[in-house]
């Protein structure tokens, strides 16, 4: 149904609500998912570079499958 190289799959996923959801989905599951993942590294202190690109990459993981899902099922309806 969605092609790969269609314009319209980013100008959905740039909508507003779409953004704000995503968001909100990443705030909330990728917090649990660092404090599953890296909460005895954050109690003892060792934040060093590559533990911070690995929060930052949990973070962006529900961010992007939220912006996914949100794109097929508002290309679905339209």
């Amino acid at each position: 149904m969605t092609q790969e190289g269609d314009p319209r799959v980013l100008s959905v996923a740039f909508e507003a609500r779409i953004v704000r959801r995503a968001l909100a989905f990443a705030v909330v599951v990728g917090s649990v998912l660092i404090a599953i993942n890296h909460g005895d590294a954050l109690l003892a202190g060792e934040l060093g570079g590559t533990r911070w690109l690995k929060m930052g990459l949990t973070l962006l993981v529900p961010y992007v499958v939220s912006t996914w899902s949100s794109v097929l099922a508002v290309r679905e309806v339209r």
